[in-house]
Order: structure tokens, then C-alpha cells, then sequence
């Protein structure tokens, strides 16, 4: 009996071993969204791993924010582990994510009444560094707990996403306010584009990179992601600058 407590104490400590190490290999780290354009305005020519980013709809789909979640799932469908996911509202549809390259099978659903539990869930997950990625459905995000999630982040290598949703209009104004992530994305809807024959193209979106951590803000039009969680620079960026105009004057 003792020995066998001692074997479990010891695989519990050769498994925290492992995730450190995994945590501390991926420090420096980032995730390219292989698109040279978009790579370029971005340190490291990526999204830093072991950071916290922040994802938020714009125009029309500001409270909604189902583009926006979608290119958080093309994101960490890119990343290798297991997808902590925590969020107040369980409304995510999972086939759409699937189709953004986040299957069902990767994704741990932490569902809480508090928006204070979600971020503490957020918080113990970004710390645990066993995750590909943590991502957070937030309403209010202070500087105070994003520089706390930012630490987190640091320590493990873990990439974590604040995906902020607002319930009303009159919310999202929150996203003005200045935080620790070292990007901030806003993700509207564009028109999709076209097809030589009857029917809907392929999702298009104008992402707005409105921060980034010693780099440069820009903005992409861009195709949705793909079944790999990829996107594209859309052909027709330079003809559709008004609407991309248009669509973040809504916002």
C-alpha cells in the first residue's frame, strides 16, 4: 500500500514536471496565421504563445460575436492539446466550430453562472499548462485581472483568448478600455464573396489587429477559416475598402 502511494505521488509529479517543461519549451513561442501581410504587423511574425489576446465582434455582430468566435476556433485549431473553453452562456454551436477546425473531441466546456468564475477558470487554466489554449467568453475585462491572465500565461507558454460577448449594445463600449493583451482583434462581417454561379461564397470578414505589443495596428479582409482553422487574404481587399469602412463605422 505504501509503495503504491508513492508511485502515484511520483507520476503525479513526473506529469507536473512534464507540463513545465512543455510550458517553459514554448515561451518565445507564436502561432503563425501563415499569411505574410498579416505575420508581418505581428512580433515574432505570430500570435506569442504564452500571452493573452483579445477577440471581439464588431458592426453588426458586436453583441453576437459569432465571427469572432469563429476565428478564436480557427486560432487554437492551430494549437496541439486540448482546448479549455469557459463561458456563461452555453449557446456555441459545435458543428460550426468543427468547421472552423476545432472538433468536438478537443474542446472541455466550462460552463459557470458568474462571469467571476469563468475568469477564475480562466486563470487556473491558463496555470495548469497542459492546454493547447484556454479561451474565456468575458463581458468586462480590468486591467487588473488582465494583467493577472497575462502572468498566468507567461508562466505556462499557454496562449490564452479573451473572447469578449456583450448581452446589449450599450456593453461593448467596455472594449474601449485599455488591457494587458498583448493583441486586440475586432472581427465584423463582410459580404461573402462572390461565385460565378447562384449561391453563397465563402465567409468574409474584416479582422481589425486595433493592438499589438510592439508592433503595428492593420487591418485584413479576409475569408472565414477553413475545415484546418485557416484563413485567407481575400482577393478582393483593395476593391472592398469602403465596405470595410462601412463595417467598422458600426461598430
Amino acid at each position: 500500500m505504501p509503495i503504491t502511494a508513492a508511485n502515484l505521488v511520483i507520476s503525479e509529479l513526473q506529469d507536473r514536471i512534464r507540463r513545465l517543461e512543455g510550458g517553459a519549451a514554448r515561451k518565445g513561442e507564436v502561432l503563425s496565421f501563415g499569411i505574410a501581410e498579416i505575420d508581418a504587423k505581428l512580433p515574432g511574425g505570430g500570435l506569442a504563445c504564452g500571452a493573452l489576446h483579445e477577440v471581439a465582434g464588431g458592426g453588426a455582430d458586436a453583441v453576437h460575436g459569432a465571427a469572432a468566435a469563429l476565428f478564436v476556433a480557427g486560432i487554437v485549431a492551430r494549437t496541439k492539446g486540448d482546448i479549455l473553453w469557459c463561458l456563461t452562456r452555453p449557446d456555441l454551436f459545435a458543428p460550426a466550430l468543427a468547421q472552423a477546425g476545432l472538433h468536438h473531441d478537443r474542446v472541455i466546456y466550462v460552463e459557470a453562472d458568474r462571469e467571476e468564475d469563468v475568469l477564475t477558470n480562466f486563470e487556473e487554466g491558463l496555470r495548469f499548462g497542459g492546454l493547447g489554449a484556454v479561451v474565456a467568453e468575458l463581458v468586462r475585462l480590468p486591467m487588473t485581472v488582465s494583467r493577472r491572465l497575462q502572468l498566468a500565461a507567461e508562466a505556462s507558454g499557454t496562449i490564452g483568448i479573451a473572447l469578449r460577448r456583450w448581452r446589449r449594445p450599450t456593453e461593448a463600449a467596455d472594449f474601449g478600455q485599455p488591457t494587458a493583451a498583448t493583441t486586440r482583434w475586432r472581427i465584423s462581417v463582410l459580404p461573402s464573396e462572390p461565385l460565378p454561379v447562384p449561391g453563397i461564397g465563402r465567409a468574409r470578414w474584416l479582422a481589425e489587429l486595433i493592438r499589438a505589443r510592439a508592433g503595428e495596428a492593420a487591418e485584413f479582409e479576409i475569408g472565414a477559416c477553413d475545415a484546418t482553422g485557416r484563413i485567407s487574404l481575400s482577393p478582393n481587399a483593395r476593391d472592398g475598402q469602403d465596405q470595410a469602412r462601412r463595417a467598422r463605422n458600426l461598430a
